[in-house]
């Protein structure tokens, strides 16, 4: 490939009649970008280094490498663009430039007195420039062949700094840039196909999801570890438990592990254990025949049959009523289902993916889950990562959310002011990314009454609201347990110790095990938490 590019470069001098200076400064520019690219491993660090490049050649203060899917365009590399840019989708549709360059085969220089919106006005880094409306933009379509695959774009501050700029310097740049991503596409491909062969790269995890438009985003060493242990456990058909406080994304854990498992061409079902009662889960699970209970209608086809050959994601698996446990447990044991109703038994191939929020440990010694059950599930546990673990994903995410938002609301560009991203870094998090993307929508809500289309809207720290989601998951789980102790006829003092009891020991599995850091969280002195916990029979 990088033979191809050198060869470009070749063709290029020998097109200039004369040898200036100037010219042989411009080939040696893109002979340094092509060597750069040779010497960078991943995709990530080769555009990087291809933008970085690009500077020595045009004087910009932005630059953007884009790809290009369907009519959307993702980022896949910036420089000089805030942090949340990389979360951030562009729909064709939404920004007339992008459209303009996607619609080209050649460069474009936008005139500085162009009318139309520039997708980058807000998002630039420098302090200096970012009350700054964009002057210069320039845009080059990235082709393989005859497919449109990317576009790249650069922007300054100066109205005048691509005036002087030869086209077919630019040309050049942007053969290069198609290329280098073309060829990138490639070796992803190939990186794929090695993975239905058993043969899965390290890194290929989270291009994988993105491709198959599950949002699992985050950059962090928190969420590359959690790649690689998906990676793993997905080549297997082993039952997984994925453990994680509410709102930490585990459903898109379930999706991501099916994704990439030869079970991926066959369906993903979903039942939520907590709502269902004793009858409703043994029928959504197995299904029942006609007149099985009262009500019971009509036949109905149970989860497991419907899921036969491929997966079935058990959320909430902790709230699933004791006496269905027990025929859970024989359909992972004998692969066998038994409709209500009827005494015939029908052989099932599902794999089990099962969530939790709570300690099943804790409910296991209390006799509220089965331990057998709780082993054939728990054969690899994975733990989601809160949000407050992985904290520079925040600007990825809230950019993301942000644009979410931007086109559920229809009007305006919502900018993520630099103190809202320190104040939202500086939050603690206890609803996870679910809390993040509500407090993103309500800012983005709250400010956009009266926005005009295209009119460029700063979130301010202020206009965050940290107040209402601040439940955390032991408070749902405990809060639910007293519920359902309510019904069990408990006594007042008896749901009280309740509820301080599994409050106590989620707080503490929540800080890892550290009872100075659960007093802290739950207002105790250590000593004291100490003593409460003994009387309760908690230690």
């Amino acid at each position: 490939m990088y033979r191809y590019l050198l060869y470009i470069i070749f063709l290029l001098s020998v097109r200039q009649r004369r040898c200036t200076y100037d010219s042989m400064d411009k080939i040696d520019i893109l002979t340094k970008i092509a060597l750069d690219l040779t010497s960078a491993l991943d995709a990530k660090s080769r555009y990087l280094r291809l933008l970085e490049g690009l500077r020595r050649a045009i004087p910009y203060d932005a630059a953007a490498l884009l790809r290009v899917e369907k009519d959307v365009l993702s980022v896949k590399a910036a420089v000089g663009l805030s942090e949340d840019t990389m979360g951030r989708r562009f729909h064709r549709q939404d920004h007339p430039r992008l459209d303009v360059i996607c619609h080209s085969r050649e460069p474009i220089i936008f005139p500085s007195d162009a009318q139309v919106p520039d997708p980058f006005d807000g998002l630039l880094t420098d302090q200096t420039l970012s009350g700054k409306r964009i002057h210069s933009c320039l845009g080059c379509p990235l082709y393989a062949g005859d497919e449109l695959i990317g576009a790249l774009t650069a922007d300054a501050i100066d109205s005048t700094a691509f005036d002087a700029l030869d086209m077919r310097f630019l040309s050049a740049i942007g053969a290069l840039a198609g290329a280098e991503m073309h060829t990138t596409d490639l070796i992803l491909a190939l990186e794929i196909s090695a993975e239905k062969m058993g043969l899965i790269a390290k890194d290929l995890m989270h291009e994988v999801l993105l491709d198959k438009g599950k949002k699992m985003l985050g950059a962090s060493k928190p969420m590359d570890r959690l790649r690689r242990e998906i990676d793993l456990v997905a080549r297997s058909d082993f039952s997984i438990l994925i453990n994680g406080e509410t709102g930490v994304g585990k459903e898109l854990v379930a999706r991501a592990i099916h994704s990439a498992s030869q079970r991926n061409d066959l369906p993903l079902l979903y039942v939520n254990c907590a709502n269902l009662t004793e009858t409703l889960a043994e029928s959504e699970l197995f299904g029942h025949t006609k007149g099985a209970y009262t009500g019971a209608a009509t036949e109905r086809i149970g989860k497991f049959e419907l899921a036969d050959g491929g997966t079935l994601f058990l959320d909430e698996i902790g709230e699933l009523p004791p006496s269905v446990q027990p025929k859970l447990l024989r359909v992972l044991q004998e692969g066998e289902v038994q409709k209500l109703g009827t005494a015939k038994v029908k052989r099932v191939d599902v794999r089990i993916l099962a969530a939790t929020n709570r300690n099943l440990e804790s409910a296991v010694k209390s006799g509220q889950f089965r331990v057998d059950l709780y082993h054939r599930l728990n054969v690899y546990p994975l733990r989601v990562p809160p949000l407050r673990e992985r904290i520079d994903d925040i600007p990825l995410l809230a950019g993301h959310f942000c644009e979410l938002a931007q086109r559920r609301v229809g009007s305006g560009r919502f900018l993520l002011h630099r103190q809202t991203m320190e104040t939202l870094k500086r939050y603690s998090w206890p609803g996870n990314v679910r809390e993040l993307e509500n407090i993103i929508t309500r800012a983005v809500l709250k400010t956009s009454l009266g926005v005009t289309e295209g009119q460029e809207v700063t979130i301010l720290p202020e206009n965050l609201d940290m107040s209402t989601d601040r439940i955390t998951e032991s408070e749902t789980a405990t809060i639910h347990s007293v519920k359902i102790g309510a019904k069990g006829g408990l006594t007042l003092r008896e749901a009280v110790d309740k509820f301080t009891r599994e409050y106590i020991l989620e707080t503490v599995e929540a800080n890892r095990g550290n009872w100075a850091a659960a007093g802290r969280r739950l207002g105790i002195h250590r000593s004291n938490l100490h003593k409460l916990a003994r009387r309760l029979n908690v230690k």
